[in-house]
């Protein structure tokens, strides 16, 4: 697996590690409807305590999936779509890999069993 994808967004590996969550992956979810939100108006919609999407905030942070901003007395967070961006590029590109592959495996049984009449 690559560690860095060419542009520089977070590492492939801690995006798919903090999307491995479903609560990370509803919060996602919940950023990407609001704009942005605090956690404690996310930990309204969750069966979790506004502490523990205060964690998984962090680590959709450190993914760099989301950013943070203090506006008063609060920090709002709103999803940042670069690290995702590349992480499914990879994916496309992985898949992309496999197909070729898949392709070639097809095309040499295909010969083989035309050779074998």
């Amino acid at each position: 697996m690559t560690d860095t994808p060419a542009d520089g967004a977070a590492p492939v590996d801690s995006v798919l590690a903090a999307l491995a969550d479903p609560t990370r992956r509803r919060l996602l979810d919940l950023l990407a409807e609001r704009g942005e939100a605090t956690a404690t108006t996310l930990a309204e919609g969750l069966p979790v305590s506004r502490q523990a999407v205060v964690k998984h905030l962090g680590v959709l942070d450190a993914a760099e999936l989301v950013s943070s901003s203090r506006v008063g007395r609060e920090v709002r967070y709103a999803v940042r779509p670069a690290a995702l961006n590349a992480t499914a590029r990879w994916m496309a590109s992985l898949a992309a890999d496999w197909d070729r592959r898949l392709a070639n495996i097809k095309r040499l049984a295909e010969a083989a069993e035309r050779d074998a009449r």
